[in-house]
């Protein structure tokens, strides 16, 4: 099994989110329900980066990594080098 590594943007909420599923066109219908929590209340969630990896442990540390930035600047950096 592989793990993914996803960054999703929201035009309503100029806004990304970060995430790792092992079923990524599972987990984007999730995010694009009305539900509570972060993601809940739009319905515009739209996948913008994807990186796979072999274990759960090492999605989780990437998507912790990418979160540590706390940079819009370096997350649309990443986007881009993907385009």
């Amino acid at each position: 099994m592989e793990f993914i590594v996803y960054i999703l943007f929201s035009e309503s909420k100029n806004k990304f989110y970060i995430g790792y599923t092992s079923n990524l066109q599972e987990r984007i219908i999730r995010h694009n329900q009305k539900s509570k929590g972060f993601t809940g209340n739009v319905k515009d969630w739209k996948v913008v980066y994807t990186q796979k990896h072999e274990t759960k442990e090492l999605a989780h540390k990437r998507e912790l990594q990418i979160k540590s930035w706390k940079s819009r600047i370096k997350i649309k950096q990443l986007i881009s080098k993907e385009d």
